[in-house]
């Protein structure tokens, strides 16, 4: 006799050994709680590009934000209660953006493509949320005589060089002020899996949100400084699976840079309320 699935548990691919275990899951069903989980130290450079060139990197239902304002964040966490202490490191793409659709209209951040470097993280977030996961190396961060050095690579191609440097700590009434201005309703996404036999047809197709609160993230530390990012042209024969993403940041247009961040933080969300946008 075929197995059953068990109402109000998670499943995902293979389903055939029960519930899936991942961040919005534990043994026995349990959640967690992610007030001291995970700890994170990231990095990001800002920089005003071409707002023709980022219009056309966006799905159905999107425009570009106020400002073409390009943010890349390398992101390096620690101690993820889900993966038992163990942790993962990050790097995102994202630019402001709007989406109308019939019964819905959100504005944030759309996050074009996410980089991990463990498959669990990936594989969880493209099928439970709709994040543009995919997989790179991402070696912890290089910093000498005030200089941080984040680096991006495949199978050995370097593809990325993200540096931050002239680091100014915030003071608490500081970050206070740069957290609390509004950032639209989150984090935008667009969830696409093609119809198997099918080929360019879709299953899904749909944008989805990550609401903005995360009521359990403390930022302890942050810094403002200067930085620069560069991705680097490749082959196919260099990156086979990567070249056309990395090959369309190479070429968009850097007008001038807005900046870099540093900051510290503890805790986060599981994501269980990301939704789909209609």
């Amino acid at each position: 006799m075929s197995y059953r699935f068990i109402p109000g548990r998670m499943y995902r691919m293979p389903t055939h050994f029960g519930p899936s275990l991942g961040p919005r899951q534990g043994p026995q069903g349990r959640k967690f709680s992610n007030f001291a989980s995970p700890k994170t130290t990231m990095w990001s450079v800002s920089f005003l590009t071409n707002r023709g060139q980022l219009s056309d990197l966006l799905p159905p239902g999107f425009t570009v934000g106020a400002e073409p304002v390009v943010t890349v964040q390398a992101s390096y966490m620690t101690e993820i209660e889900w993966l038992a202490g163990r942790g993962y490191n990050t790097l995102g793409v994202s630019f402001p953006a709007v989406f109308t659709g019939k019964r819905s209209r959100a504005s944030g951040n759309f996050l074009s493509v996410l980089w991990e470097n463990m498959a669990d993280p990936i594989i969880t977030g493209r099928d439970d949320l709709g994040f543009n996961k995919i997989y790179c190396e991402l070696p912890e961060p290089a910093t000498n005589q005030g200089e941080t050095h984040c680096i991006a690579a495949w199978m050995g191609f370097k593809f990325m060089d993200l540096k931050v440097w002239n680091l100014r700590p915030l003071s608490t009434r500081e970050i206070r002020a740069a957290t609390s201005r509004p950032t639209g309703d989150g984090m935008l996404h667009y969830k696409y899996i093609p119809r198997t036999g099918d080929w360019g047809e879709a299953d899904i197709a749909y944008a989805t949100l990550t609401p903005a609160a995360t009521p359990n993230r403390t930022i302890t530390e942050m810094w403002r400084g200067e930085g620069s990012v560069d991705f680097h042209q490749a082959t196919w024969e260099e990156l086979p699976t990567l070249v056309d993403i990395v090959n369309t940041f190479h070429a968009l247009e850097i007008k001038e840079y807005r900046g870099a961040m540093m900051a510290k933080t503890i805790g986060g969300k599981d994501l269980s309320d990301q939704r789909i946008l209609r």
